[in-house]
């Protein structure tokens, strides 16, 4: 069974020493990996449409920062969009980014999904297979690439030839890929390349909603930890090569549990004993949350948690005891 790790999510940053001190401070916290998210959008009609939080920092030069901040955090991205950069683009700053942390990066991919943003980008938003596909193949072009040697890949959407690709992964055991989604397609993929599978929504409706919630239920995750599991047995591997990761993103210390998720499950159209054992729900005392954490364990394989950075403090006890950090 893997050990408990910690993960931070941040989209924003008062200043460039507040960037740096809070990379830090959940770096002394003993949270193991600090992560952007992979958006573009400031305030406006566009954003409004996704529903989603702004985004004030390029995702690329933050961890690039975040890793000069710190000593031994992981940086990363919760997850990179594919059809924003050209593989060979993406591929180059992965590993610049590896090389300048000194082996900290967690390569996290995933298809796309903010409709509104695709819009607003003038990005052409391909149907969700072809964008699986696309980013099935960014996965393994750049295991190609940091494989060593010229690099030579032939795919539908990604084509890369008679060059080799610098810097080299600086880990003997390479670059750690994290691939992120909801959908069984996307799943799959993940059981067969990833290092690290990121549980996620499934997030067709393009925008942040009542939706995602019901379409990650207790029910739902165990389903989706059943496609990831034959997705790496198809391919030979054993589950627990893979680490799972979950975005904890209904998370509240607080000491009326009852109250919260009463709420939550208003809010979502789900009943309350539904939000009580929602896969990505984390509420209650420190000690309740400590439990419910060992028990996801236990019935999903998640070991992974990312909470919000907003609830760096009040979640750090639970860091503390699960780590023994």
């Amino acid at each position: 069974m893997k050990p408990f790790r910690f993960g931070v999510q941040s989209y924003n940053a008062e200043s460039p020493k507040d960037w740096r001190d809070k990379v830090k401070k959940a770096e002394d916290l003993g949270y193991s990996a600090f992560h952007l998210a992979d958006h573009l959008l400031g305030p406006g009609p566009a954003l409004q449409k996704c529903n989603h939080p702004v985004q004030g920092l390029a995702a690329v030069p933050a961890m690039a920062v975040a890793a000069e901040a710190t000593s031994t955090i992981k940086i990363g991205c919760r997850v990179f969009c594919i059809d924003y950069r050209p593989a060979a683009v993406l591929i180059k700053e992965a590993a610049t980014l590896d090389f300048f942390s000194n082996g900290r990066l967690e390569f996290g991919l995933g298809a796309g999904w903010l409709a509104a943003e695709y819009e607003a980008l003038g990005i052409t938003m391909d149907p969700a297979g072809e964008r699986v596909t696309r980013m099935e193949e960014y996965v393994k072009a750049a295991k190609v690439a940091f494989a060593g040697g010229e690099v030579h890949f032939d795919g539908k959407y990604v084509n890369l030839h008679d060059y080799e690709a610098l810097p080299k992964p600086t880990n003997p055991n390479g670059i750690q890929f994290m691939i992120g989604g909801g959908s069984k397609r996307v799943l799959t993929i993940a059981g067969r390349e990833a290092n690290i599978v990121s549980f996620n929504f499934d997030n067709s409706s393009g925008k942040i909603g009542p939706s995602g919630a019901q379409s990650s239920t207790a029910e739902l995750t165990a389903q989706k930890a059943a496609w990831v599991k034959a997705g790496a047995e198809s391919v030979g591997k054993k589950i627990t090569d893979l680490e799972f990761e979950i975005g904890a993103y209904f998370t509240v210390v607080t000491p009326d549990a009852d109250a919260m998720n009463a709420n939550f499950a208003k809010m979502f159209g789900i009943s309350v004993e539904e939000m009580q054992e929602h896969p990505h729900a984390y509420i209650g005392t420190v000690d309740q949350i400590c439990d419910t954490i060992q028990e996801r364990r236990e019935k999903y394989g998640i070991s992974y948690y990312t909470i919000s950075e907003g609830n760096l403090d009040a979640f750090a006890p639970v860091v503390a005891r699960l780590t023994g950090k």
